[in-house]
């Protein structure tokens, strides 16, 4: 059976693959990694003593790894909106807008093409970062699975980032507002999945979270914080089992899911769950019969 992909996935990476600025963004992506990688080999030496010292340095090399990954996830966080802002807004700005309505593709085909192309256009910048990172885990001696698992999560990080910019694409005519809206959106579903927990405890004098710590689990942070403590500790960022964090002070459902890997699978699921809505809504402000009748509502208020 022949695979059919997304036509506008096709042609976006066609006309990527033939841009020198994929050739540049790769090699700046793996510069920037690479000083990353030397910066915190250095720091390392400089800890251990030297490489020739009694010093357990391979005690210290394993932190590479969330070193070097931290550093994507961030480049990734902050390039993934740019990809997507664009999408909608471009074409409307080119005045081919129109004409990529007169296909036989569906709005939520559109929308979900444009954002698997921004997701495949990362994971290039993932997979060239490959080389590098295969020395955090051949000097670090982490399991190889651990790679599996982060560029699992890049994909899902890389979804809800270009979820929020096609979002805001589809509300924008102009590109440059629909990028600055992405990335108030984007800090805006940062900082405001904390705003529960910090009015909880600020009424209870920093003594209680209860539920309130539920909202973070749409929050990417809390996730990847989750995640690397997880690999690395196998605890949990809400207090390990046995611990004196007990379930009074953090409520029953968020003390229940901090034992084990509950909390960071639960946020992956949430995490996804906010991205499927965020798509299903650009779809709806991209689909021409509501557009039609959201322009039919002005004139008859006007």
């Amino acid at each position: 059976m022949k695979l059919r992909w997304n036509p506008i996935v096709k042609k976006d990476l066609q006309v990527t693959a033939r841009s020198m600025r994929l050739s540049w963004g790769l090699f700046a992506y793996e510069a920037v990694l690479t000083m990353i990688f030397l910066l915190a080999l250095s720091i390392i030496q400089q800890e251990s003593g030297s490489f020739y010292s009694s010093g357990n340095i391979y005690g210290y090399l394993i932190y590479l790894f969330p070193t070097l990954s931290i550093a994507q996830v961030c480049i990734v966080a902050l390039v993934t909106p740019i990809l997507t802002a664009s999408a909608i807004s471009g074409e409307k700005e080119r005045q081919t807008f129109d004409i990529m309505l007169t296909t036989c593709m569906s709005p939520f085909s559109i929308v979900l093409g444009k954002v698997m192309s921004a997701v495949l256009r990362i994971l290039f910048f993932v997979a060239a970062g490959m080389p590098i990172m295969a020395l955090a885990f051949v000097v670090g001696g982490l399991s190889w699975s651990y790679l599996f698992y982060f560029v699992l999560t890049i994909i899902l990080l890389s979804v809800l980032s270009g979820s929020i910019g096609i979002l805001c694409s589809a509300l924008c005519r102009r590109s440059i507002t629909a990028v600055i809206l992405s990335y108030a959106f984007y800090f805006g579903v940062y900082g405001l999945t904390f705003l529960p927990m910090i009015l909880k405890l600020y009424q209870t004098d920093a003594e209680y979270i209860g539920e309130s710590a539920l909202f973070l689990l749409f929050n990417p942070i809390i996730f990847y914080e989750e995640f690397f403590m997880q690999l690395m500790s196998g605890e949990s960022i809400f207090g390990e089992a046995g611990s004196d964090f007990t379930r009074d002070e953090v409520g029953f459902i968020t003390y229940h899911l901090s034992q084990g890997k509950a909390w960071m699978f639960l946020s992956a699921a949430c995490i996804l769950l906010l991205s499927v809505l965020l798509l299903l809504a650009a779809a709806w402000k991209v689909d021409p019969m509501h557009a039609s009748s959201g322009r039919k509502h002005k004139k008859q208020n006007a």
